[in-house]
């Protein structure tokens, strides 16, 4: 699994003209699966996230998780991530792992932050979302489980 995290002030998602999930204070993660992942990645992911310190304490260094800062998250699938653009023009996509793989294993990824305690809001696998978010900082992350 391949998670971009971007800490960010406020994010939404919308389908179709209606919000599917916004947060204030937190991570936007941009979600991708590929084949060979399984629930023991997206535990892994969950924990990671859940304990990066990437939020300032009283001294303006990164010393603080989401956990302690309070922080929400909106986790958004995004199978682009495992685009592959060494040939051609147009990327391949056939390192991304299938829907019927994918969305399930994104959904247990989700729940197992929720396990962390955090409150998290999601956009709509498989859907044309559009992703608004104001990046704080800007801090962004790729974390992967591999």
């Amino acid at each position: 699994m391949k998670v971009v995290l971007q800490r960010s002030k406020k994010a939404s998602v919308t389908v179709d003209g209606e919000v599917t999930g916004s947060i204030d204070s937190g991570y936007v993660l941009l979600v991708g699966v590929t084949h060979e992942d399984t629930e023991k990645d997206a535990a892994y992911l969950a924990g990671k996230i859940a304990q990066l310190r990437l939020f300032e304490d009283e001294e303006g260094k990164m010393n603080r998780s989401i956990l302690e800062n309070g922080g929400e998250i909106l986790s958004i699938s995004q199978f682009t991530l495992y685009g592959d653009t060494k040939k051609g023009r147009r990327p391949s996509f056939v390192a991304a792992a299938r829907p019927e793989i994918a969305e399930p294993l994104w959904h247990r990824f989700n729940e197992a932050l929720r396990g962390h305690g955090l409150p998290v809001e999601e956009g709509v696998f498989g859907a044309m979302m559009d992703v608004s978010l104001v990046n704080d900082g800007p801090v962004t992350i790729v974390v992967e489980s591999k």
